[in-house]
């Protein structure tokens, strides 16, 4: 700490002036550098906001982010509720004896269509064109899989196939179980026009051979 001048004379005033105004100007060169230093902060803080746009705040990690349910495609629920009417489409309590034909080969054939298609099924007029084997699948097993390939054979344009049912011999009681099903399913089904039981070459009792109706697309 400098100790006060003691003014003794004009010269020692003009030297305390002197000092005061240094002091003075001092002050002043202080105050404006900071000023000078604060526009500048401000300055670079807008250029920043202007490049950068809206800052948002960073997401905080303590917290957990639960997963939404996932919804299912469209696609595969209209898939499996297709199915589901396929399947509730035919039921195991349908009485078809009365609509096969009286004979030893339980033929059948829709209103209004002729003797002339279940003979000419018999003889081979159409070609068989695809083939279901439905042999060792439970009930509900062969049920399902019957009606998804009438189905699809429908929509592909396939007007003759052939389902192998089995005779019964494996059943117990040798009962042709799964034969009268079949039948039963098949009668149900709007895209069959009629079916008879194959020849000997194609499986005899053990199988039909199915028509079914022209596919619209």
């Amino acid at each position: 700490m400098k100790t006060p001048l003691k003014i003794n004379a004009l010269a020692d005033l003009k030297l305390v002036k002197r000092e005061i105004e240094a002091a003075a100007l001092k002050a002043e060169q202080l105050a404006t550098a900071k000023a000078l230093v604060q526009r500048q902060v401000v300055s670079e803080k807008n250029l920043f906001i202007l490049a950068a746009g809206a800052v948002k705040p960073l997401p905080d990690k303590r917290t957990a982010l639960l997963k939404k349910e996932r919804i299912q495609p469209v696609v595969m629920q209209y898939q499996q509720d297709e199915k589901a009417v396929l399947i509730e489409a035919i039921s195991d309590e349908f009485d078809v004896g009365t609509l096969l034909d009286v004979d030893d080969l339980l033929s059948f054939r829709r209103p209004g269509i002729g003797l002339d298609v279940t003979r000419k099924l018999r003889r081979g007029d159409w070609s068989i064109q695809r083939q279901l084997d439905l042999h060792g699948l439970r009930r509900d097993e062969a049920r399902e899989h019957l009606s998804f390939f009438i189905r699809e054979a429908h929509k592909q344009g396939i007007r003759c196939v052939r389902v192998v049912h089995g005779k019964g011999l494996g059943s117990p009681g040798k009962a042709p179980i799964l034969k009268s099903r079949v039948h039963s399913w098949l009668v149900q089904k709007i895209e069959v026009l009629a079916f008879v039981q194959a020849k000997p070459a194609d499986g005899g009792g053990g199988a039909l051979v199915v028509l079914l109706t022209g596919s619209r697309g």
